[in-house]
């Protein structure tokens, strides 16, 4: 539900105010943040159109705020990526027949398997996190296991989940782990990467 209400306190050095609902009741803590036009300096009695969310202390404050005349913009969900599906599940399918067919060593073909799933829960439990406004995994950690293996879960993750698949610096850097990765692999598989794997049977 949206709300409106008068904005009767603002400190611009720490970029946060208070705004009074129409209709009384208790003052709104409001972050420059929260407005959708982060290019206008807020003013005492700016009428504001706003909705109720709780900060990562559980308290209420004020978020998608708008001044007045201005309309919130809605925010299309970006559509789901087929190609990341398609990759994550294509190269997970390869390992696996390569494995059975003894191309690969059983071990990397498990390996990729049970990192995926570990990174694809990760990524789950870090979008639960991020909806109840808790302290969240870091992106280097994901960026982490996407680079030792886990990148196929990640993928599916970040489209099926659809979680960490917008923020464009991240996925750049998650795309960079995918091409080491997959170098990595690549060179395992030549003869001085197979004499390095034998070192650990």
């Amino acid at each position: 539900m949206r709300l409106k209400g008068k904005l009767i306190k603002w400190h611009a050095d720490k970029a946060y105010g208070f705004i009074a609902p129409n209709g009384g009741g208790s003052h709104v803590f409001i972050h420059k943040s929260a407005f959708e036009n982060r290019q206008r300096e807020p003013q005492i009695k700016d009428v504001i159109t706003f909705s109720i969310t709780k900060d990562s202390d559980n308290r209420y404050c004020a978020s998608e705020a708008t001044f007045s005349g201005e309309k919130l913009k809605i925010k299309k969900p970006k559509k789901i990526s087929l190609f990341s599906i398609f990759l994550s599940l294509s190269f997970l399918a390869v390992i696996i027949i390569a494995s059975f067919l003894v191309y690969l060593p059983q071990k990397i073909m498990l390996f990729y398997v049970a990192l995926s799933v570990i990174t694809f829960l990760t990524y789950a439990f870090d979008k639960s996190k991020a909806q109840r406004k808790v302290w969240r995994i870091s992106e280097g950690t994901l960026h982490i296991l996407a680079l030792v293996g886990g990148w196929p879960g990640a993928a599916l993750a970040q489209q099926l989940l659809r979680h960490k698949s917008s923020k464009r610096e991240f996925r750049n850097v998650f795309w960079l782990t995918v091409i080491i990765n997959m170098g990595a692999l690549i060179w395992l598989l030549t003869a001085t990467g197979t004499k390095f794997l034998a070192m650990f049977n």
